[in-house]
């Protein structure tokens, strides 16, 4: 092994994060592997190991990064529920990676601590901001608002919508989620 495959980098966890991202982007999770992302981040293959003890446990630390940011993204949208929405789209068209690892628990450990406590950081936030919004109990509303925020993102990065609703997620979402909460 040279120097430069050496264990010793700056911080290993962070850039085989980094490189599973755009592993993910590039292939799609069933593809990646850790040998892989050792590779891209210039380690030696058993390195990973050091922070992760497989793939499952990789994406969890991924899944985890990925409700944060979503946490981070809605908040950040403000009190408007519409707003909001179009926050949730746009986190999973800037986020795709981390979007489509999320929400398919079959890839990592659901049920990790750290995974329970951003998936519920996240959705209190659309909880809260829903309630806020219908005044009434916030399940159900929650559910709904979600169910249709995330199956426009899911449309939208499938490629699945029809043409005229034009070339913008932002935009169009904006429209089509204003119709349910004008």
């Amino acid at each position: 092994m040279t120097r430069s495959r050496a264990y010793h980098h700056g911080d290993l966890r962070r850039a085989l994060l980094d490189a599973a991202v755009e592993a993910l982007t590039e292939s799609g999770p069933a593809a990646l592997s850790l040998r892989d992302l050792a590779r891209r981040a210039g380690v030696s293959h058993a390195a990973p190991a050091h922070h992760f003890a497989d793939k499952a446990g990789l994406l969890t630390a991924l899944a985890a990064q990925g409700f944060d940011l979503l946490a981070e993204a809605l908040r950040s949208a403000g009190d408007d529920l519409v707003e909001v929405g179009v926050a949730y789209v746009r986190f999973a068209v800037r986020h795709r990676a981390h979007f489509e690892v999320m929400f398919r628990p079959d890839l990592y450990h659901a049920d990790d601590a750290e995974v329970t406590a951003a998936r519920t950081r996240a959705g209190e936030v659309l909880r809260t901001g829903v309630a806020r919004h219908t005044g009434r109990g916030p399940e159900v509303d929650s559910l709904a608002a979600w169910s249709i925020v995330h199956g426009f993102a899911t449309l939208w990065l499938a490629g699945a919508l029809p043409p005229r609703i034009g070339p913008d997620p932002e935009a169009a979402a904006r429209t089509v989620i204003s119709r349910l909460f004008p």
